[in-house]
């Protein structure tokens, strides 16, 4: 196989910096074309796998039908066919998974087989660097799923993982439409219902959303935790990629974003919360908070804000159930604007002598539809899936969320997933949303004016990607 070089587009720091010293090329041993050619390899006995958290890992380890037994640890899942999975858990905090991962596919030539890396996991802001290189095997010609295999995933999970040649290098297991998930009980007290298609009426429009903050600010309440809560919302909707040939263009929609998170500063109607994540913020979702609600895409209801919300966590003895914080007091809606927010997708490294293993974990986990359902219908789980047909099953069905009050949350989910638009994505994404957050901060706390926000955002952008010669500002 014939290796691209990296552009400063698609690469991290760790990469350039390769690139300078005389790296650009490599060779990557060679690959199967078939699933027939890979069912006559030897498999290694150890599958490295390289992720972030413990979401990939504890998919795999609980729904995965040939998993034989898992290390006390969690550090390895042995495999019924003899095959052990070895998991290299890197956070993601100041992009610590990307700058180890891409060290470690540096050396991927040099690495004993045993210390290759056979699987790593990506997410949708900066998939493309990844998805648009060699150091990637394609699903279909080198790991061996068919078409058929993955008709019924939503088409937007594979367009984020297609790269520029056409050919499909990551798969997803989950679909991530983002809905607004808000307080019962907050909602009774400002709106005098908690109904979610009540609620769904009030949210609708942005000048909507914008009266029920002022109401909720007015009965001493807080729309939204901080400045980052509805970027997603507003930056799923531009129109038009963040980056023309060199040039940043900042869409209307962005500003749109800074003008109504200045005034909720301002007015009150956020606790003017900096980041996402930060103690602050998950306080903010916790029993006794005053919040409204948040913009959160499927795995944020369970996998994250579940255990925000809970008075005794499930790993100290707590139940979920009614009474343990805040559990069946949340609901639902669509919100002012259908966007998505993350999602994970597994990807085969070039090199790995475990096709046939990978193409196994990838066809249970990301094309077999009771798999997908189940994941969907365990209690403490309910992710939201990557199978069309059988989420519009329990869409249609009497499936119900006992930590959203009984609500049916997934067919708010299977109507949102059919409007995420991809059009707008680049491998500018993770960098020019990371920084206008970042630059607009002490705007937001009336430190500095507009004008200088703009100009820190500009310097900043420059600096990240140095190939950027100019960015426009809408009039």
């Amino acid at each position: 196989m014939k290796m691209r070089k990296f552009t400063a587009l698609l690469l991290a720091v760790v990469f350039c910096l390769a690139l300078l010293a005389g790296c650009g090329t490599k060779t990557v041993p060679a690959t199967s074309a078939s699933p027939e050619a890979t069912s006559t390899v030897t498999e290694g006995k150890v599958l490295n796998f390289w992720i972030w958290n413990d979401e990939l890992r504890s998919r795999v380890n609980q729904f995965y039908p040939e998993v034989e037994s898992i290390a006390e640890d969690l550090s390895t899942t042995t495999l019924k066919n003899g095959v052990t999975i070895k998991w290299t858990v890197n956070p993601n905090q100041d992009n610590n998974y990307q700058n180890k991962l891409d060290e470690a596919l540096l050396a991927q030539d040099s690495a004993a087989q045993d210390d290759k890396i056979d699987m790593f996991a990506i997410e949708a802001d900066y998939a493309l660097k990844y998805v648009d290189s060699d150091y990637t095997l394609d699903v279909k010609n080198d790991i061996g799923l068919k078409d058929q295999d993955l008709s019924d995933q939503y088409d937007y999970t594979k367009i984020i993982a297609t790269d520029s040649n056409g050919a499909l290098k990551g798969v997803s297991w989950q679909a991530t439409p983002g809905l607004f998930i808000y307080r019962r009980d907050i909602a009774k007290a400002v709106l005098g219902t908690d109904d979610p298609a009540t609620v769904q009426a009030a949210l609708s429009t942005w000048d909507g959303f914008d009266a029920t903050a002022a109401k909720m600010g007015a009965a001493g309440y807080k729309m939204l935790s901080g400045f980052a809560d509805s970027y997603r919302t507003f930056s799923n909707n531009v129109s038009a990629p963040w980056v023309t040939g060199t040039t940043v263009t900042v869409d209307k929609n962005i500003m749109n974003w800074v003008d109504q998170t200045k005034t909720y500063t301002d007015s009150g109607y956020n606790n003017k919360v900096q980041e996402l994540w930060s103690p602050e913020w998950c306080a903010d979702q916790a029993p006794g908070s005053k919040v409204f609600g948040f913009f959160y895409s499927t795995w944020g209801i369970n996998f994250t804000l579940m255990g925000y919300t809970l008075d005794t966590a499930v790993a100290d003895g707590g139940k979920l159930e009614v009474g343990n914080g805040l559990f069946g007091e949340w609901a639902v809606c669509e919100g002012p604007q259908s966007y998505y927010w993350g999602g994970t997708w597994m990807c085969a490294a070039a090199g790995t002598d475990n096709q046939q293993t990978i193409k196994d974990i990838m066809y249970y986990m990301t094309c077999d539809k009771d798999t997908m359902k189940a994941i969907t219908e365990d209690p403490s789980v309910q992710d939201y899936t990557n199978t069309v047909s059988g989420m519009n099953e329990l869409a249609n069905s009497d499936f119900k969320s006992a930590f959203l009050g009984g609500q049916n949350h997934i067919a708010l989910f299977a109507s949102a997933a059919t409007k995420i638009d991809m059009s707008n994505i680049s491998a500018y994404d993770q960098g020019c949303n990371e920084k206008f957050l970042k630059a607009f901060q002490d705007y937001f706390n009336g430190t500095i004016d507009m004008d200088t926000a703009k100009a820190n955002f500009e310097t900043a952008i420059k600096e990240t990607y140095p190939e950027i010669t100019d960015v426009v500002w809408p009039a």
